[in-house]
C-alpha cells in the first residue's frame, strides 16, 4: 500500500472513530483531507510528543530523587597492626662464683617465677657453710617459742647472770663477734634478739637460745623440727652462732629463710636498724651495711675464714611498675664482704636496669587507608605517641579495632591500638589523615547501578 493511501486509511479510521460510526460502514475516504482533518491531524501529533514529553519527565522525576538519594556502600580498607618486637633480653648479673639466688616479688606479670619462686640462681645448689646466718635461724626458732606480737612488743625480759656473762669470754677467746652482756643485766628479748642479728654478737645467740629451750641440746632439737617443718630439709644446724662450718645451707633454703624473717614483723624491723638503740650498746653498727642502699632493708651477713663472705638481704626496689619490687636473695662463699657487698648491688642494679619504656607507636604513623568508587580516599594514622613498660624481653601483643565509613573528616577518631605487655596496657587513637567526602550528584546521577545495589 502506498504511503498516501495508508494515510488516507488512517485518517479515515480516526475520523470514523471520532464519530461513532459503526465499523460496518467504514469505507476508504477519497480526495484529499480538508483542514478540520488536517486540524485534528495536527492535535494528535501534539498529544503523542506531550505523552513522550510526560513520560520522559516523569521518569527523570523518579529517577534523580531515587539516585540521589540511594545508598552508597562502605569505603574499602586497608590496615596493617603496627606490631612491636621486645627488645633483647635484659640480663641479670649474678656473682661469678660461690653460689647465688634471687627471688623477686611484685613482677610476677613480668618476670615470672619457677615453681620455687626463684627467678634466678648461680653456681649450684648444694649445702655450703652459713656463717652468721645461722644466728637468724637462731632468732627464728626463739620466736616460734616465744614469739614477739608485734615490732614494738618488747617481750618478756631476760636476767643475765654469771654463765651467760662467761659466754662473752668464750667467744672473745673464739675470735668471734661479740657484745657486753654484765652479770645481773636485765634485757627484753626483742633487745636480746637485736643485738644478736644487728651486731652478729655470738653470746648473745647462744645465751638467748638457751633461755628459751633450756639447754642447747633443746634448742637444737627444736630448730631441726622448725627446719623441717618450713621445708628446708638441705639446711644443718649444730650450733647457734656459725661458727661450725657444718652450720650448711643451700641458696633455696635460704631464700625460704628470707621470705619467712620479714614475714615476721619484729624481725624485719630489727634487720633494717643501722645501729642498736639497746641503752648500753647503743650506737654499735650493724654489720649489714648496705642497710639504706639501693633500697636494701635487711638481712643478714655471714663470714667465715674458710669459707668466704655471705649475705642474704633483702630491698625494696622502685622500678616504675605499679608497685616496688620486693626482693629476697642470697650470696654465698664470696672472697670477701666487700666482694659479697659489690654482687649484691650490681645484681640489684642490673634487676632495675631491666625495666624500661619501650615505644610502640609514634604520632603520624600511617596504619591504614580508605578508598572509595567515587575517588575519595584517606590515611589512618596513630594519634599520639606511646610507650609501654615492661621488663627485658617481654613479649609485646597488639590489637587494632576500625570504623567502617562512608564519609569522615580529617582528624575524626576511626579505630584504635593496644598494645599489652604483662599487665601493662597503652592504647592510641588511631584518626583520619585527609577527608573521604560524599559522592557528587553528577557521579550519582552517571551511576544508574546505585539503583540495583
Amino acid at each position: 500500500m502506498s504511503d498516501p493511501e495508508r494515510d488516507r486509511d488512517f485518517e479515515a479510521f480516526a475520523e470514523m472513530f471520532e464519530r461513532g460510526v459503526p465499523a460496518g460502514e467504514y469505507g476508504r475516504p477519497r480526495g484529499p483531507a480538508g483542514p478540520a482533518v488536517r486540524g485534528r491531524r495536527r492535535r494528535r501529533g501534539r498529544i503523542i510528543a506531550l505523552v513522550v514529553v510526560c513520560a520522559i519527565v516523569a521518569a527523570i522525576a523518579v529517577y534523580v530523587p531515587l539516585v540521589l538519594s540511594a545508598p552508597v556502600g562502605a569505603a574499602a580498607s586497608t590496615a596493617h597492626r603496627p606490631d612491636v618486637a621486645p627488645p633483647a633480653a635484659a640480663p641479670l648479673v649474678m656473682p661469678p662464683d660461690g653460689e647465688s639466688a634471687i627471688s623477686v616479688s611484685g613482677a610476677d606479670e613480668y618476670l615470672g617465677a619457677d615453681a620455687s619462686g626463684i627467678l634466678a640462681s648461680q653456681g649450684g645448689n648444694t649445702a655450703v657453710p652459713i656463717a652468721s646466718i645461722s644466728k637468724l635461724i637462731t632468732a627464728m626458732v626463739v620466736l616460734d617459742a616465744k614469739p614477739l606480737s608485734g615490732a614494738a612488743d618488747p617481750g618478756p625480759t631476760l636476767t643475765f647472770d654469771k654463765a651467760d656473762h662467761a659466754l662473752y669470754d668464750k667467744y672473745y677467746l673464739l675470735n668471734a663477734t661479740i657484745a657486753a652482756m654484765p652479770a645481773g643485766t636485765t634485757m627484753s628479748e626483742h633487745d636480746a634478739i637485736e643485738a644478736m642479728l644487728v651486731v652478729s654478737a655470738c653470746n648473745y645467740a647462744e645465751a638467748v637460745s638457751t633461755w628459751a629451750f633450756g639447754s642447747q641440746a633443746a634448742f637444737l632439737s627444736a630448730a631441726k623440727r622448725w627446719l623441717a617443718g618450713h621445708g628446708m630439709a638441705h639446711t644443718t644446724m649444730v650450733e647457734p652462732t656459725g661458727l661450725d662450718t657444718r652450720n650448711r645451707s643451700t641458696p633455696s633454703d635460704m631464700i625460704v629463710l628470707g621470705k619467712l624473717a620479714m614475714a615476721d614483723p619484729a624481725v624485719a624491723a630489727i634487720v633494717a636498724m643501722p645501729r642498736l638503740d639497746i641503752p648500753f650498746l647503743q650506737g654499735q653498727p650493724n654489720t649489714n651495711d648496705l642497710i639504706g642502699i639501693d633500697g636494701i632493708t635487711g638481712i643478714k651477713t655471714g663470714t667465715l675464714d674458710s669459707s668466704g663472705s655471705d649475705l642474704l638481704f633483702s630491698a625494696t626496689v622502685g622500678v616504675g611498675a605499679a608497685k616496688p619490687l620486693q626482693l629476697i636473695g642470697v650470696v654465698l662463699s664470696r672472697p670477701s664482704h666487700s666482694s659479697a657487698n659489690l654482687d649484691v648491688k650490681n645484681l640489684i642494679d642490673s634487676i632495675k636496669a631491666g625495666f624500661h619504656d619501650v615505644p610502640v607507636a609514634e604520632g603520624g604513623q600511617e596504619v591504614g587507608s580508605y578508598s572509595t568508587p567515587w575517588g575519595a580516599s584517606a590515611t589512618m594514622v596513630l594519634a599520639s605517641s606511646a610507650t609501654i613498660f615492661t621488663y627485658s624481653n617481654t613479649p609485646i601483643a597488639s590489637t587494632m579495632t576500625t570504623t567502617a565509613l562512608k564519609t569522615g573528616k580529617d582528624g575524626e577518631k576511626v579505630g584504635a591500638v593496644t598494645w599489652k605487655a604483662g599487665t601493662s596496657t597503652v592504647t592510641v587513637p588511631v584518626i583520619l589523615k585527609g577527608s573521604i567526602t560524599p559522592p557528587t550528584a553528577w557521579w550519582r546521577l552517571t551511576h544508574p547501578q546505585l539503583l540495583g545495589g
